[in-house]
């Protein structure tokens, strides 16, 4: 049985808890400042809640004694200081953030540890990067690297056609952050809310825009062998003129405590939503210009008897998944990990994989044949 520690008992944590513990080896130590948070886990089966500051990475550091890894879902601000506790530990370190600098940070931090250090571990960045790597392999020249991703409700009833789903402060922080981009072969940055564009699937047409830190490491990785590389975040059209309108012309792009009181206390969250993972691979193969694109859904859904929205699974399940093939010796034990170092069907393999529609695997892998 794996002692492991979760920090952060939100919409993500508290799904983190319970996928481990319905269906893994493991017993979870949930430290969250709000008690009305911990709440909800109490009486659960190898559950164990500590109501606490994780701003202070050495007091956070003595809790963590003894863990075989921390699992990171505390919003985006406190990477570092969880990161400092784990290394401080001894412990594995894994999180979901999508705020670049954090990740900097967390790969310094691994360069003196003795254990792995496995950053940005959710859906994007984290499961989009490996199904774009996986086929990106499938190309002896590469051309265009397009990922796009959306949490979206499926029954969107506002002017932003939009419903809470995950993080506030990460969706805010997306959208006011560069983002990374490879753009005619050059690494650069570009500004969030920018290039929209439009597409249909299965009847329904999107829009998709500039977003920070989708991409993770893959810029860097793809540096020099990629002429076009990209990720956007897919709303429903209009959707990013109301966002550009609050957060540039009223100025809420330098008040983002107002934006995100005002958007948690006017947009409805929703457990009736639909995650969509688009990823598009263009070049040669065998001297012929080919392409190849991924497209998945994923909805919402019953996870031990409780509905959980689309976004939770996906993000939750991508990093019990990372997690679980950490404690199965199928990755390396030791030093920085990108997404794109976790083989697709290891990944797919796993228990906690599943929530990825192995059907669209099996796609993926034919593709490779």
């Amino acid at each position: 049985m794996r002692k492991v520690a979760v920090i952060g008992a939100g919409k993500i944590g508290s799904t983190v808890v319970d996928l481990l513990t319905a269906f893994g080896p493991y017993e979870v130590l949930v430290i969250d400042r709000s008690v009305e948070a911990l709440a909800g886990l109490d009486g659960k089966p190898r559950v164990e809640t500590l109501a606490s500051s994780i701003a202070d990475p050495d007091a956070l550091a003595r809790r963590l004694k003894g863990r075989f890894a921390v699992v990171n879902c505390a919003p985006f601000h406190l990477t570092i200081p969880v990161a400092k506790a784990a290394a401080a530990a001894g412990a594995h370190y894994l999180d979901l953030t999508e705020d670049v600098a954090s990740s900097r940070v967390t790969r310094e931090l691994a360069k003196s540890c003795e254990t792995a250090f496995i950053p940005q571990c959710g859906l994007a960045p984290g499961f989009v990067t490996i199904a774009a790597w996986e086929l990106a392999k499938h190309f002896d020249e590469l051309h265009d690297v397009r990922l796009r991703v959306g949490a979206l409700p499926r029954y969107p009833s506002n002017a932003l056609n939009y419903n809470l789903t995950w993080s506030t402060d990460g969706v805010i922080n997306e959208y006011c952050e560069p983002c990374e981009a490879i753009v005619n072969g050059r690494l650069r940055e570009t500004p969030p809310l920018e290039e929209r564009e439009e597409f249909a699937l299965d009847g329904v047409t999107y829009e998709a825009f500039n977003t920070s830190g989708g991409l993770g490491t893959l810029c860097h990785t793809l540096e020099g062998k990629v002429r076009n590389l990209n990720y956007k975040t897919i709303r429903y059209p209009g959707h990013a003129d109301i966002m550009k309108a609050l957060l540039n012309d009223l100025d809420l792009r330098n008040r983002r405590d107002v934006l995100k009181d005002i958007l948690e206390n006017a947009v409805p969250a929703t457990l009736q939503d639909v995650v969509i993972v688009f990823v598009t691979v263009s070049g040669l193969k065998h001297g012929r210009l080919m392409q190849e694109t991924y497209v998945n859904k994923v909805y919402a859904q019953a996870v031990g008897g409780e509905m959980k929205s689309a976004i939770q699974v996906t993000t939750a399940g991508a990093i019990c998944a990372v997690l679980d093939m950490l404690a199965e010796g199928k990755l390396p034990g030791r030093g920085f990990i990108r997404q794109e170092d976790i083989p697709l069907a290891d990944f797919l393999a796993n228990r906690f994989g599943r929530f990825y529609a192995p059907d669209d695997a099996m796609v993926l892998r034919a593709a490779a044949e």
